[in-house]
């Protein structure tokens, strides 16, 4: 078997992995994060790999290489990731490249922001192909950001496309960054989560969590949201439409400042709220938008919730 490579998807809920031959999945996995602290976290991400290459018929000494995709700020050269705030453990600084690779034999590990690199996924692989520069949002657990500048990923210092901690409302609700006002205190599912349950403390009548409950969830996932809305439930309703105004707030800046071809949205709650959900942002951006007769094209994604961990492994042949 030619050499395979591995991409990691690691979330705040989930981590995502799946091996490529090539262009092809081959392998797949998909656990929970544990909510127990660093080196659980990097003890199951080593597991999925495993997994994952058991699926395809492959082992380690047919692994090229290891792409992970995580939340925070990045020290690419060191393998390191820190202020990762909605994974456990991971708000210090985590040697994360050096302990899988020493959990998987020493293959070779590269790591880059989550989203980049599904931004990267979805560039080489998906949506974004036919553009040399658009904005990638991915709208899960938390908001992050990805940038194609003239075909290149923008990486900055490390911390470039960070769009959840752009501010769309100055001394606003607090964020997990520990910030106001950011863009993920409105539209980040955990934050929106921490806000449901303020307002249920406040007597405020919801469906959320009793879906949350009779599915067995200990989280408000993408899904409860996608069903309280269907229920027409009021709270989840008037969240939604908060974090759909925030993000027209944010990605209509975002636009007049880098005049982009295109603007792709996906991550957890993208992908299952899907086109509708796109739309709504596209109408909330237009009237801020100052080139308003020429917006760019709003995008879903083209790999769906495998953006992430196909992107890491992309991330793993550069």
């Amino acid at each position: 078997m030619a050499k395979v490579t591995a991409g990691v998807d690691l979330g705040g809920t989930k981590i995502q992995t799946v091996v490529l031959d090539g262009r092809k999945v081959v392998g797949a996995a998909r656990v929970l994060t544990p909510q127990t602290g660093a080196p659980d976290v990097m003890a199951i991400i080593a597991d999925t790999v495993k997994a994952s290459l058991g699926q395809a018929g492959a082992s380690l000494k047919d692994l090229g290489g290891v792409g992970i995709g995580t939340p925070g700020e990045i020290d690419s050269s060191a393998g390191a990731v820190s202020l990762a705030a909605n994974v456990p453990g991971f708000t210090e600084r985590v040697e994360l490249g050096p302990k899988v690779s020493q959990s998987l034999g020493r293959i070779p590990v590269r790591i880059d922001n989550d989203v980049r690199v599904a931004i990267l996924g979805e560039f080489r692989r998906g949506a974004g192909r036919p553009y040399r520069n658009f904005l990638g949002v991915f709208v899960g657990t938390g908001v992050g950001g990805g940038i194609v500048l003239e075909g290149k990923l923008r990486e900055g210092r490390g911390a470039a496309g960070e769009i959840g901690h752009t501010v769309v409302k100055d001394g606003g609700r607090r964020c997990s960054c520990g910030r106001r006002g950011c863009l993920e205190a409105y539209a980040g599912r955990a934050r929106m989560e921490l806000r449901a349950r303020q307002l249920v403390d406040q007597g405020k009548k919801t469906v959320l969590f009793d879906i949350m409950k009779r599915r067995g969830r200990d989280r408000l996932s993408s899904g409860i949201w996608y069903r309280a809305l269907q229920k027409g439930d009021k709270m989840a309703k008037s969240l939604v439409d908060e974090a759909v105004w925030a993000l027209g707030v944010a990605l209509a800046s975002a636009q007049n400042l880098l005049d982009l071809d295109a603007i792709l949205v996906g991550g957890g709650l993208g992908d299952r709220l899907g086109q509708q959900f796109v739309d709504r942002i596209a109408k909330a951006m237009h009237p801020q938008l100052f080139v308003d007769s020429h917006p760019p094209a709003m995008l879903t994604t083209e790999l769906g919730d495998l953006s992430g961990a196909v992107g890491a492994a992309v991330l793993a042949r550069r």
